[in-house]
């Protein structure tokens, strides 16, 4: 599994990011509350896996 992650490490990156833009996209063109709930959820988990949290984390 490890190996796996190592040698597609881009990839993977390329579809995180990809998908985050996405849905940042969504939330900004459209004037529901729900799809921002979307979005901070994922951006939540994001945050979580990259450790930004406590003082590290972004400001709202």
């Amino acid at each position: 599994m490890l190996d796996f992650i190592i040698v597609n490490l881009d990839g993977i990156l390329t579809v995180i990011a990809s998908v985050i833009a996405t849905a940042a996209a969504v939330a900004a063109l459209t004037p529901t509350p729900k799809d921002d709930a979307v979005l901070s959820a994922i951006r939540k988990v994001v945050d979580t896996l990259a450790l930004n949290v406590g003082n590290a984390q972004n400001k709202a």
